[in-house]
Parts: structure tokens; C-alpha cells; sequence
């Protein structure tokens, strides 16, 4: 099979799984779409949907990895926990994208239909898995409704 970059091989799921990568679709309590392509390295690429209304997602932080994230369609809200413990937000509207790095307390808000991705990164990551949740950061973010997120970011819908 001939294509952009010349010709190719078609790897199958089977064979990508021997070579450590496999995918991890899932529909999330709030909605989301998530569709995952994950190495044994710890690294991996999500494309997430957001369902018919918008919701906030869990609050975590991760102690190796880093997570881009890209708004492919619509907008999202980053929220982050600072070391006094006041959360901190960014609008980030289509093309926009925000470096995580480790230890960072993070949550996003995803209006209706946006679409994002997520590309985490390790450099060789030890823990498995290395995902940690922020009761704290939860009790900030998941009060707030996205006409009050909206309102208080100056932004319209």
C-alpha cells in the first residue's frame, strides 16, 4: 500500500499490543467521550468528546507525567490549584493549548460538543498509573456552572 511518505504496512491491533501500545475507548460518567491510543511507557494520546452539555471533569495531578492539551472544536476552561490553595482559571478557545507539568492540581470544564486532545508525555514514567485526585480542586470547580465559569472569565458562549 502506497501513500503520503511512501509505501506502509498496516500494524495490526494484535501486533501493536506485543510492541506495548494499545487502545482504551470509553464514555465517562459525566458524558465524555474518550478514545485512547496508550503505550506501556505510560504515554498516550486521548481525543476527547464532549457529550450534549458541559461538565467538568475530575481534578487530579500526575507525579511524572505531562499532559497537553489542544482544543480541537469550541473551548474549555483549565483550572489549577495553586500551592496556597487558590484555584486559578484560563479560557482556552479552538487552537489553543496548555502544558501540564507534573505535581500541577488541574481540572477542565468542556462546554457542550468541544472536542480536545491530550497528549501525555514521561520520559520514561515509573508509575503505573499515575493519576492522583484532588478532593480539593473538586470542591472549587465542581460547584460552578458554565454560565457563572462564563460570567466571572468575561467570555460569552
Amino acid at each position: 500500500m502506497s501513500g503520503v511518505g511512501g509505501s506502509r504496512r498496516t500494524i495490526t491491533p494484535e501486533e501493536a499490543r506485543s510492541l506495548g501500545t494499545d487502545v482504551a475507548h470509553n464514555e465517562m460518567d459525566n458524558g465524555q467521550r474518550r478514545f485512547r491510543l496508550v503505550n506501556e511507557d505510560g504515554s498516550s494520546y486521548i481525543r476527547t468528546e464532549g457529550s450534549d452539555k458541559g461538565a467538568w471533569e475530575n481534578s487530579h495531578y500526575h507525579k511524572q507525567v505531562h499532559e497537553l492539551y489542544i482544543v480541537e472544536r469550541g473551548w474549555i476552561v483549565y483550572a489549577e490549584l495553586n500551592d496556597r490553595g487558590q484555584a486559578a482559571f484560563t479560557y482556552l478557545s479552538k487552537g489553543g493549548t496548555i502544558d501540564v507539568k507534573p505535581i500541577t492540581i488541574h481540572n477542565i470544564y468542556m462546554p457542550a460538543f468541544a472536542v480536545i486532545h491530550v497528549v501525555k508525555y514521561t520520559g520514561g514514567s515509573t508509575l503505573k498509573p499515575d493519576w492522583f485526585a484532588s478532593p480539593e480542586l473538586d470542591d472549587v470547580t465542581k460547584g460552578i456552572s458554565e454560565d457563572k465559569l462564563l460570567q466571572s472569565l468575561n467570555k460569552d458562549r
